[in-house]
This record gives structure tokens, C-alpha cells and sequence, in this order.
């Protein structure tokens, strides 16, 4: 389903909106942006996003990277909610106001920002609408700054292979995701999907998949009330996993068959501890501790 037409407060021409394209990568075959009967899907500047109404956040967004036209845009931090989506279906300061919950950047700030220098000061702006954030717990370790850096480092991989990338990063929702101020469910884990054309003269599409766990985070500001500025202790509450695409569709429930095929992960031989949000082993799943761990 498309949202209804309007126009951000801030967009003037909406003529450069094209949002994610499937052909990006000039693979044999074109990238599928997952999608759901559910989701309304809104294009901004270099990508789209699945907003799922009911949880009023993104299952899934779907961002094109070219790295060689990157731009260096300074951050507006002026989030506002997109006016083509009723703000029932999204999730503001009543989410976020008072508390130490990050608005989290589903598709990087820096993603989309490239091209002309109009257009990439627009794909900056938009990366600010709400449908765009999802919450995540304010804290930071290593295994988060290693989650936001999984980007560069598959582009770095990428690089002699004209340097582009596509991202599909998104909310893992559960049934039983923590209540928070009696509206919200708030996600207790996170996906990225990085697709790269392995060999261009060929059109062989690869793809890697990661997801991260917040649900300690969670727990210290749900259930304890930890404020902004607060100390804490203790282990770091993110961890980060490469894991099979396949793992990725099943949990989300997103339809990415062409993703699930290219993919380079070569499942763990062996592993014991178990995953307490489904019957499937942490085995098949590799937790990170540096960009050294990631099979591509």
C-alpha cells in the first residue's frame, strides 16, 4: 500500500523524491525491497521506507549508497513527523521526550546523502522524519559503534566494485516486546541487510545480514527508569550478530528470497548457548566483537 500525497514541512520540490531503486546495483536481477500487505511505503531521497501502522514504526528500510558521491552534510537534528502519514501512524516525542531512548537512524544519516549538492541536503533532511527512527537505548559500547560502522565496513569491501551498496535495516517486532507508556511496544532487536554487486561484469548480487539485541538497554530504562545522564554500570547493554538471511526473513516475516540466495555467511560448525527469543540456536548466529569477525 502507497501513502496518501502531501508533503513534508520542509520539502519543496517533491520532484526529488525517487526514493529506493531496485536497479541500483545493475544487478542481473533486481534488489527486492521487502514489503508486507501491512506497510505503507513512503519514498524519500535515495530510499524508501515500510512503515508498519500499527506498531507506528518501520519494519524495513530499504537505502541506495553510492560511496564514491558521498557528501559531507551537517546534521539539522530537527525531527518532525511526515505529513503524508496520519500521526497516529507514527511515533513522536510522546516515544522519545524524557527518557534515555535514542531516536535511532534506521538508514543512516549519511546513507543517502549524495548526488548534487540540492539533492543531497534533501536526502539529509529527510533522513529526520520519525518514520525513519526507531527506538534504542541511549547507551553506547562497542558492540553498538560496531553495528553503525557495519555500513563502511561492507563498502570498504565493496569498493572495487564500484563502490555502491544497498542497506535494508529494520525492526525485528515480537509479540512480547516491552510495553512502554501504555501505547508504545518497543523493539527489543534490530536487522541489517548489506547487498553489493560481487562481480559487475557478471551482475553476481552478494549479500551479508546482522541483527542487534538491545534487550538489556531496554530493561535498564523500561523497568529501572534510568534518566538521560545517569551512570551505568555493568556490561554493555547492545550485541551485535552476523547471521543468515534466512534467520532474518523467518523473525521478520519479509519476503526477501533474492536477499536469502546471494547471501556469503557460512553458518558456525558448532555452538551452545540457545536463543531465548525462538527456538533457534544462537549457533547458526556469530556474535561480533570487531570488524575482523565479519565473514564477506
Amino acid at each position: 500500500m502507497t501513502a496518501s500525497t502531501g508533503t513534508s514541512p520542509d520539502r519543496t520540490d517533491d520532484s526529488t523524491v525517487q526514493g529506493y531503486d531496485p536497479a541500483f546495483l545493475g544487478t542481473s536481477e533486481q534488489v527486492p525491497a521487502p514489503s508486507h500487505d501491512r506497510l505503507v511505503v513512503l519514498d524519500y531521497v535515495h530510499f524508501s521506507v515500510h512503515q508498519d501502522t500499527e506498531r507506528r514504526l518501520a519494519a524495513n528500510t530499504a537505502v541506495n549508497i553510492d560511496g564514491a558521491r558521498l557528501r559531507d552534510v551537517g546534521r539539522s537534528d530537527h525531527w518532525r513527523f511526515d505529513d503524508r502519514l496520519p500521526r497516529e501512524h507514527q511515533s513522536g516525542e510522546d516515544l522519545y521526550g524524557h527518557n534515555d531512548l535514542d531516536r535511532g537512524h534506521l538508514v543512516r544519516r549519511r546513507d543517502p546523502v549524495w548526488g548534487e549538492d540540492s539533492i543531497a541536503r534533501q536526502a539529509n533532511s529527510d533522513t529526520f522524519h520519525y518514520t525513519v527512527a526507531a527506538p534504542q537505548a541511549g547507551y553506547f559500547n562497542q558492540s553498538h559503534e560496531l553495528w553503525l560502522g557495519v555500513e563502511d565496513h561492507v563498502l570498504e569491501h565493496a569498493r572495487a566494485a564500484e563502490q555502491k551498496l544497498s542497506v535494508f535495516t529494520g525492526c525485528l517486532f515480537a509479540d512480547d516486546d516491552p510495553e512502554y507508556r501504555g501505547e508504545f511496544l518497543i523493539p527489543r532487536r534490530f536487522f541489517k541487510i548489506a547487498a553489493w554487486n560481487l562481480q559487475p561484469e557478471l551482475g553476481t548480487l552478494a549479500t551479508t545480514g546482522y541483527l542487534l539485541d538491545q534487550g538489556e538497554g531496554l530493561d535498564r530504562i523500561i523497568r529501572r527508569g534510568l534518566r538521560p545522564g545517569e551512570e551505568v554500570e555493568g556490561p554493555g547493554p547492545f550485541k551485535t550478530y552476523q547471521v543468515p538471511v534466512a534467520d532474518i526473513a523467518e523473525l521478520s516475516g519479509l519476503a526477501m528470497e533474492q536477499l536469502i540466495q546471494a547471501d556469503r555467511y557460512r553458518v558456525p560448525a558448532d555452538g551452545q548457548d540457545e536463543d531465548v527469543r525462538s527456538v533457534r540456536a544462537v549457533r547458526r548466529w556469530r556474535e561480533l566483537e570487531g570488524f575482523d569477525d565479519i565473514t564477506l
